[in-house]
């Protein structure tokens, strides 16, 4: 029995192959007649031998006769105390080659040392082939210039040479080369033979994995999915097209290359990043969305960078050609609205008839600026909106695809967030389709010079993505891997990669001379036939198409680029609505404008306060058990309701509950938003009994009630801002929120706040709702939890600091349609709540950045009654002083203007020095874009008093640089705004509780000291 045991502890090891190990229980599984057609075979090469053999052996315990007799003899022997290796005893009855009946029925016996021989080539074309399947990539065809190596390395593995000297490492000799072997069940080159020479079976796994085509897959650690892709690639004959097909493959090469001919003819000197040396990358696409809409695709989505875009958008996108040749104009005008962007950064959005299928689809490419990979998770965003609201929980109706540079692939970052959410359950596409076009160069950094992985595509292996690299001036190769991988997704609804490896005719753009730096590169480049031709002699030379034929194809598609060209100079006017990527039918005007210029009340009736406020203070799931700590902030909770008061989770609660009754789709995502990073949420209930059983009471409000999502995200900024703006840039009818887990944290996010946030609008009118949430205050916490950095979001913004504003009855609706985006940090439960409800009450959509509370989430002062939230109450955007100085305003001395927290800490101070009457106290809410109005009123109230800003942050950080000369253009520099604070400073906060503490006392004895600015010049 110990033996047995010692046997079962061996084998239990993941990933350790018995054949792999010669041991003697491969050769009872080999010898024994139950070996390589059964499907046993497959438990031992995926890993689990170990479980098949304990399985037999409970088995034998059980009946001895239910296994082999070679099985039989050898559980006796152990259980008899003979040592493993002297335990096995050969069967009498073998024959591998051919296992006939008659042999056993005779019952002829074979020699120890032949049965041990033919057991032993046996495992050794195993692991050949699996050799194959795991590192034919290596050696396989893929530079079209031949002179790299894709993988970086021209070592050829010793475990492909199978030369006949080097075949001896598998103890095969030149004699065995014709003799037949039966294949095991983890191959499919036998086609329908199960048994093949070894020569032949060589010849085999050399044309499926070491020509134009080289697989990555055998790391996926699911047997199924292994199997699909070896069927797909081994299977002889597999790869075959009809001549038909090929007609196609080939029109499509010619509208590629045609494309970038023309434009490198007409606008010689100019920039357009052009596609020369992977123009097979529009067949690819087309062949995907081809596949992708046979299977029932409707909408697909597409990322990529600036290379080949122009030809992606006229030839895959089918964006008129006028449209494009007119970008090239330096006379063209700008529209009105919007800088707009160079074009090869335009996005487009297109409904159309899919020629092959018959099918309507609609593309969309995403407009993204030059910061690579910026728009991966932007498109996965979009993607998942639009199939959340189609309900397409799989994945079949709407896709993904993306576009990617070699070295970016590799470099980005942002890359791998994104690979990160692709299987998490609030952020699955189902599988995005990712291609690689690997021109083997960065901008002028030669790959080994770029990268540590042997692929640029190595990053997908984290996700079991399988990758496909393929040889791209192999049309045909390129065209069957992109059906496979079409095909892949629909099957498994995983990422997937196509590896293009290719070249770039020209440098970084056309300006560019490559040969600077990469002259043998280019030298080969200059010499290097075009695709199109190569695969165009193919075709005439097998007689698939005509000379004839080929030239009226090319004749035919320079017609139309001439055509277009001459309409293109009637363009006098760029307009940018036309390369709109994310339409909102039915939102604006025919337009593009607003319907109407002003925004309802944001209050709510107070039944619907109390509804919400008792749903909110309860569990309405029986039987559920909740934390002891959970029922007495829900106790608490419901003692607010009874007494009208929200706080600023219940406050929350109000604006979220109230939309989602109104039809609104409410989404809040980050690091541990469900609970709270502070605990105050608890939108996510967890049963204290029963694993992952969960609660949210937020959808269950109302019958008809819109969906609430809430979920933690992975740890990442980047991917995840990028992915909550694409899922706002589907519907206008959806609150979109992002809660940093501290508000610096969005630090990690700023190219997507930088590049697609403040400036989208602009640049691609691309209006989007978007909320940050970002928790700001200065609390001893040190340097990275306290600031937000509000400073660089007011920094961006666009509203003009010297304009004296003309104030008319809607000023302020007319100020949020003209700015870039809103600006807040509230000082109330009831000004969230409503700023949250205007972000959709609103007539149109602007990214809202709200610096959140921290320590003013349990702050006894920080409440708001139901009064305030009624119907007819809107968002303060300024809160006046409303104490006795108010009424006492000709004698105020001092009015101090301020926002968010260190408002508290200023009433405070005031009231310690009885200074109630002499000192104003006014809130910004509302701070870019500025309350010019109602600032103008606050300052008029107060004619003799001094003004002062007063921030907890530093001097040169927070709002200071950005209030002060909009204040002074509300005063026309008549009086000065003084400054109250902490001094400038290179870190946003001390680490130091103590020092925290006296910075803290020094400018609050400043702010309330009524002599501090007397003769002070200003």
């Amino acid at each position: 029995m110990s033996h047995v045991r010692l046997l079962f502890a061996k084998l239990r090891p993941r990933g350790i192959q018995l054949w792999a190990m010669q041991n003697v229980a491969a050769k009872i599984f080999l010898q024994s007649g139950c070996g390589f057609s059964s499907g046993v075979t497959e438990s031992f090469l995926n890993g689990s031998s170990s479980n098949y053999v304990e399985e037999m052996y409970y088995a034998w315990l059980e009946n001895p006769k239910s296994v082999h007799k070679s099985w039989d003899v050898f559980f006796r022997n152990a259980n008899a105390g003979v040592p493993p290796g002297e335990a096995f005893h050969r069967p009498p009855l073998v024959s591998l080659e051919s296992r006939s009946s008659q042999f056993q029925s005779q019952g002829l016996a074979m020699a120890p040392a032949k049965a041990e021989k033919l057991v032993e080539d046996h495992l050794a074309v195993q692991l050949l082939i699996r050799a194959y399947q795991i590192r034919g990539h290596h050696v396989a065809q893929l530079d079209p210039l031949g002179i790299l190596d894709a993988d970086l390395d021209s070592f050829v593995p010793s475990d492909l040479i199978t030369t006949i000297d080097k075949l001896e490492r598998y103890g095969l000799q030149e004699a065995d080369l014709d003799k037949v072997f039966r294949l095991p069940t983890t191959t499919f080159i036998g086609g329908d033979e199960i048994s093949l020479s070894l020569r032949e079976i060589i010849r085999r796994l050399e044309n499926s994995y070491c020509q134009h085509i080289g697989l990555e897959f055998m790391f996926i650690n699911d047997l199924e999915q292994c199997q699909w892709i070896r069927q797909k690639f081994e299977t002889p004959g597999i790869i075959h097209f009809t001549n038909e097909q090929k007609r196609t493959l080939l029109a499509r090469l010619v509208r590629s290359t045609r494309f970038e001919d023309f434009l490198a003819r007409k606008w010689s000197s100019e920039k357009r990043f052009g596609l020369e040396g992977c123009e097979v990358m529009i067949p690819a696409l087309k062949t995907i969305l081809d596949k992708s809409s046979e299977v029932g695709v409707e909408y697909a989505i597409l990322g990529m960078p600036h290379r080949g875009r122009l030809n992606v958008l006229a030839n895959v996108i089918r964006k008129e050609l006028e449209q494009i040749f007119c970008q090239f104009d330096p006379k063209l005008e700008a529209s009105d609205e919007g800088s707009g962007d160079v074009k090869y950064h335009l996005g487009m959005y297109h409904e159309r008839i899919n020629r092959v299928t018959n099918r309507k689809l609609t593309l969309s490419l995403v407009a993204n600026p030059s910061h690579l990979e910026a728009v991966n998770p932007v498109v996965q965003g979009k993607t998942k909106a639009e199939q959340f609201y189609r309900g397409d929980t799989e994945g079949k109706k709407v896709m993904s695809i993306l576009l990617h540079g070699d070295a970016a692939f590799a470099g980005q970052g942002v890359v791998y967030e994104t690979f990160h959410l692709s299987d998490l359950p609030s952020y699955t596409t189902n599988g995005t389709i990712h291609v690689v076009v690997n021109n083997q160069i960065g901008f002028t950094t030669d790959p080994r010079m770029a990268r540590s992985s042997p692929y640029p595509t190595d990053v997908a292996r984290v996700v079991n993505a399988p990758i496909f690299h393929v040889n791209a001036d192999d049309p045909e190769a390129v065209m069957y891997v992109c059906n496979v991988a079409a095909e892949w997704r629909n099957t498994f609804q995983k990422d997937v990669v196509i590896d293009l490896v290719c070249y770039r005719r020209s440098g970084h753009n056309e300006m560019d001379e490559p040969m600077f730096t990469q002259p043998l590169m280019y030298k080969q480049i200059r010499k290097q036939v075009p695709v199109l031709k190569k695969y165009a002699d193919k075709l005439i030379a097998e007689g698939t198409v005509t000379l004839q034929e080929f030239e009226e194809e090319i004749a035919k598609y320079d017609k139309i680029c001439e055509e277009a060209y001459t309409r293109s100079k009637d363009e006098k006017i760029l307009h940018i609505k036309h390369w709109l990527d994310s339409p909102w039918p039915g939102f604006f005007t025919l337009e593009g404008e607003p319907k109407s210029m002003s925004c309802p009340s944001t209050g709510i009736p107070e039944e619907i306060v109390k509804h919400i406020g008792g749903v909110a203070s309860s569990v309405p799931v029986e039987g559920f058990k909740i934390h002891g700590g959970l029922s007495r902030v829900l106790k608490s909770r419901e003692e607010m309701i009874k007494n009208g008061i929200v706080d600023w989770a219940l406050g929350e609660y109000m604006a979220f509950g109230s939309l989602l009754k109104e039809g609104i789709h409410v989404r809040l995502s980050g690091q541990d938003v469900e609970r709270g990073t502070f605990s105050h949420r608890h939108h996510v209930l967890h049963d204290q009994d029963v694993d992952k059983r969960t609660c949210v009471p937020m959808n269950h409000l109302w019958p008809n009630q819109a969906p609430y999502t809430v979920c933690n995200s992975s740890l990442s900024e980047y991917g995840v801002v990028g992915f909550e703006l694409g899922f706002a840039m589907a519907s206008p009818n959806a609150l979109v929120c992002w809660e940093a887990q501290f508000g610096d944290f969005h630090n990690t996010a700023q190219c997507i706040t930088d590049q697609f946030i403040s400036s989208g609008q602009a640049k691609w009118v691309r209006h989007n709702g978007i909320v940050l949430l970002l928790p700001h205050g200065m609390e001893g916490m040190g340097p990275e939890h306290s600031s937000a950095r509000p400073e660089r979001f007011l920094q961006m913004s666009n509203d003009d600091s010297d304009a004296y504003p003309e104030f008319s009855p809607d000023f302020d609706i007319c100020q949020l349609y003209e700015c870039n985006w809103i600006v807040v940090n509230c000082s109330t439960p009831a000004n969230y709540f409503h700023v949250l409800r205007r972000q959709i009450l609103l007539p149109f959509r602007k990214p809202l950045i709200i610096f959140t509370p921290k320590s003013l989430l349990r702050h006894p002062e920080a409440k708001s009654t139901f009064e305030e939230i009624k119907p007819g109450t809107h968002f303060q955007r300024l809160i006046p002083e409303g104490g006795p100085a108010a009424d006492n305003a000709q004698n105020v001395k001092r009015v101090i203007f301020c926002t968010g927290k260190v408002y508290y800490d200023l009433v405070k101070e005031r009231h310690n020095q009885d200074l109630v009457n002499q000192v104003a106290i006014a809130r910004v809410e509302q701070i870019a874009p500025f309350p010019f109005d109602l600032v103008k009123t606050e300052v008029e109230k107060y004619p003799n008093a001094d003004l002062v800003w007063c921030q907890e942050e530093h001097k040169n950080m927070g709002y200071y640089e950005y209030v002060k000369p909009r204040f002074l253009t509300v005063l026309k520099y008549a009086r000065p705004i003084w400054y109250v604070g902490r001094d400038p400073a290179a870190a946003p906060a001390t680490g130091n509780k103590n020092t925290h503490l006296l910075e803290l006392k020094r400018f609050l004895d400043t702010a309330f000291n009524l002599e501090s600015f007397e003769g002070k010049k200003f």
